[in-house]
């Protein structure tokens, strides 16, 4: 059930939405079932409100599940209500945001209501690429409403109250909710289907907004906020001590210090997010070393190296921004790929994954390396070599196989009258930034402090950027 002190299906409308801008369609729909004494209960709007309205002046289609109607449960007619949504959402091309508190499926219907389930299924899928689709779930999400959020481009979880399972806690082998509630939004923040997990309804619900006026109505936009009030040659001093933290670097190179970071305690090893640059949205993919405190002192650190699930997290974000005319910008930092025998079960794949996602985006890429960029692990990262349109380098960085040292050791592993050192130093001239900008791999070597101006000036340049892609249906990997 949905906790008392919530607020109402209408209110959170309300509260999404520009004042006075709401207006709802198929407020007379409701359930037609008559199985289990249904005619006996009233369920108005069918347990979920639907309609548009304005978001920044940005129009929105909305639905929000009802609590006080059956506990917000799809049956036939909800679904009816919340697939007619997607249909007029795409024909306007226009966003969607569903507000989900839903017990899951109504019993009473049976398979009218697996029908009602499928049908959301189907326009969710068809209206993927097209609009973006965001999720925010506020009470129970569970089943196959889990699902149905997990088919959203960005899902917001409400931190105290809301839940979000395929399966409940108390189902799974050897498992119970006191023991680890799977379904809380703790439990959530660290998987991979929630993108933010705020407290408080009403501030879930201005981070939404937020989101919405950085991204675009629909797949043939782009994005653009506001007019940039920031210096567009604005110095950012401290940019290369930030570097181990992306998500400090990226504010600090954003419009105003904004960044939207998303999926914040998935793969932390990996950073995602949002910038704008001279109000320009950009989605920003970035190797971590080192996360900063509030002092700026490091709280934990990462390894340089590529995971399984920071490539996924990583693939799934950049697909999303090339979806929607999103430009990416990667900050490189990576030495090669995580070395457990569990990552060994995976991490091809994965990788395989992120190298092609990176490869078939045709949107404007620039990527900016800001440390080691070592092996097919940097390939991998929107390199030159699978088609980053602009690559730029801080003067400390370095591109090659390897490092230096180990290099030596295993090319001469065999030979004990070499000099290893001279080796390594010979080895290490290849692996800087000159070496690479002299190759055409480094298009220019750049200051720390400069990296504002350049990374915009570029996607300033890139802005018209138009590539027609292969004609084939879609890729395997």
């Amino acid at each position: 059930m949905s906790n008392t002190n919530a607020l109402s299906a209408k209110a959170r409308i309300e509260t999404l939405v520009d004042e006075n801008s709401f207006v709802e369609i198929g407020a007379k729909i409701t359930k037609r079932s008559t199985d289990f004494n249904m005619q006996e209960k009233s369920v108005p709007a069918d347990g979920v409100i639907t309609g548009y309205g304005l978001i920044q002046n940005n129009p929105v289609y909305i639905y929000s599940q009802d609590a006080s109607a059956m506990n917000g449960t799809i049956g036939e007619m909800h679904a009816k209500k919340i697939a007619h949504v997607y249909e007029l959402a795409m024909k306007t091309g226009v966003p969607v945001i569903g507000l989900i508190d839903c017990a899951g499926m109504r019993l009473q219907e049976s398979t009218d209501a697996l029908a009602g389930f499928g049908k959301i299924y189907k326009v969710k899928s068809d209206a993927s690429g097209i609009v973006p689709q965001i999720s925010a779930v506020f009470g129970n999400c569970g089943g196959g409403v889990a699902v149905l959020a997990a088919m959203s481009d960005f899902t917001f979880m409400e931190e105290k109250n809301a839940k979000l399972f395929v399966n409940s806690p108390n189902t799974l082998e050897g498992n119970y909710a006191d023991k680890l509630d799977t379904a809380s939004a703790k439990f959530q923040k660290t998987a991979s289907t929630v993108d933010f997990v705020i407290e408080g309804e009403e501030e879930v619900l201005n981070s939404v907004r937020e989101l919405i006026s950085i991204l675009p109505q629909n797949n043939n936009e782009t994005g653009i906020s506001d007019e940039c009030m920031d210096d567009l040659n604005r110095m950012v001093d401290n940019f290369a001590a930030e570097v181990a933290d992306p998500a400090v670097a990226l504010a600090d190179l954003g419009d105003n210090n904004f960044f939207l970071e998303e999926k914040a305690g998935y793969a932390k090893e990996m950073v995602t997010g949002f910038i704008c640059l001279d109000g320009m949205t950009v989605g920003a993919v970035a190797n971590r070393t080192a996360e900063f405190d509030e002092d700026g002192k490091v709280a934990a650190k990462y390894d340089a190296r590529l995971t399984t699930a920071g490539c996924e997290k990583a693939a799934a974000f950049v697909k999303k921004c090339d979806a929607f005319n999103i430009p990416v910008l990667t900050l490189t930092n990576v030495e090669g790929f995580a070395t457990t025998v569990e990552e060994e079960k995976t991490i091809a794949c994965a990788a395989a994954k992120l190298t092609s996602t990176f490869a078939e985006a045709d949107v404007p890429k620039v990527n900016l390396i800001a440390g080691n960029a070592y092996g097919s692990a940097y390939v991998a990262m929107n390199s030159k070599h699978i088609g980053a349109d602009m690559v730029f380098a801080l003067p400390d960085a370095k591109v090659g196989m390897m490092d230096s040292n180990v290099a030596a050791k295993i090319m001469y592993a065999d030979d004990k009258d070499t000099d290893v050192a001279a080796k390594a130093a010979e080895f290490e001239a290849q692996s800087g930034t000159e070496a690479a900008a002299a190759r055409g791999y480094i298009d220019s070597v750049i200051a720390p402090e400069s990296a504002r101006k350049q990374l915009l000036f570029a996607f300033e340049m890139l802005f018209t950027k138009s590539e027609y892609p292969i004609g084939k249906k879609h890729g395997t990997i």
